[in-house]
């Protein structure tokens, strides 16, 4: 079987969504699919006004026409409302050719916070995106009860996972990392893209002790940086060298109120970091009563009190979520929506498989 993910997030892009759909890809094999992608680097495209490293890309039906006998697909994933994903859930509808779609990103909620769009309006063409698919993957329970009040059907769960082999905590006597050494304690951390939606000023105006330190880049940089011109940006950071930095935190404090799950939590935990956030969608699901973060209103409260919060629990809660899973609840969707049975293999059972199969 031929899986074809069609999305508009993709690299050079450093977010959630591409992560969750490269696992996906890597895990497809065991669940006896064989994953291609339709992105924007499949068509014309230019960058996002004001953010330069999303790319709009000219797709359409016809564009997508010319491509499909060469991605020969069986099963199609819609993963995004862009104009890659708007072109080929068109050319579905047109050839009756069924589709699943995820729901990743509170469009509503990000375009009232840049524009004067009514939220009612999003929705209601979201409900019509969405509604023509044979499933709409959605990340936690808290946000398919929302959606399921808002009148969307179909919902199916489909959580995140984290690699907790590279993301871990430091180990005792470790250095600390360069970027950290000799900054005043505590170190309250934050994470992700540096633009409005994200909520980050909230962070950067609270009166806390010790060091702010924000990872990640984005259009809002300049703005954000005047806020707090004590706290440490330190641009985009990956693989070991963004493990470390979180290992190196005393507190990750995430003050988005519209993401729709947060890796970047997973993340954290998985260093063994508590987190600080507002009891909203994403963190009441990952964080809600573990004990492994503290959720309140008052942000400053919140990163106050989970510097006492012990590292140990953090990461014992982590070690829940894997990527493993998230595939076999991915791939399972895709099987019950398109009205077929993947051959896979057994349910991996263990991080260590996990790895072993996700390359």
């Amino acid at each position: 079987m031929r899986l074809l993910i069609a999305t508009d997030a993709w690299h050079p892009q450093v977010n959630g969504v591409v992560r969750s759909l490269e696992n996906m890809a890597a895990a497809g094999a065991a669940f006896g699919f064989e994953t291609v992608f339709l992105t924007h680097q499949d068509f014309a495209s230019v960058p996002l006004p004001g953010y330069r490293e999303i790319r709009l890309a000219y797709a359409t039906k016809r564009h997508v026409a010319r491509l499909w006998d060469d991605l020969r697909p069986t099963h199609v994933h819609i993963s995004t409302e862009g104009t890659v994903g708007y072109a080929t859930r068109r050319y579905c509808l047109a050839h009756c050719r069924p589709f699943t779609t995820s729901y990743h990103t509170r469009f509503p909620e990000y375009l009232s916070a840049r524009a004067p769009v009514p939220e009612a309006w999003s929705y209601a063409w979201l409900r019509r995106f969405h509604g023509a698919s044979n499933g709409t993957m959605v990340s936690t329970p808290s946000l398919e009860r929302d959606l399921d009040a808002r009148g969307f059907t179909k919902l199916m769960r489909w959580t995140r996972g984290v690699d907790t082999d590279l993301f871990q905590p430091r180990p005792t006597n470790a250095p600390e990392p360069a970027d950290l050494a000799g900054l005043p304690r505590p170190i309250f951390l934050s994470v992700g893209r540096l633009a409005v939606e994200k909520n980050l000023e909230a962070f950067l105006r609270l009166d806390l002790p010790g060091t702010k330190v924000v990872i990640g880049d984005g259009p809002d940089r300049a703005r954000l940086a005047a806020i707090d011109p004590g706290a440490r940006f330190l641009g985009t950071r990956t693989g070991a060298d963004l493990a470390a930095l979180y290992a190196g935190a005393d507190v990750f404090v995430f003050p988005s109120l519209t993401d729709t799950f947060g890796i970047v939590l997973l993340e954290a935990l998985a260093c063994g970091v508590p987190v600080a956030a507002y009891p909203v969608t994403g963190p009441l699901d990952v964080i809600g009563g573990s004990g492994a973060g503290i959720l309140d209103h008052d942000l400053r409260a919140a990163a106050m009190a989970a510097l006492d919060l012990p590292r140990a629990r953090c990461r014992a809660e982590a070690l829940s979520y894997t990527w493993a899973e998230s595939a076999r609840q991915f791939y399972d969707n895709i099987a019950v929506a398109h009205g077929t049975v993947p051959a896979r293999r057994p349910a991996l059972e263990t991080q260590a498989e996990a790895a072993i199969h996700l390359g």
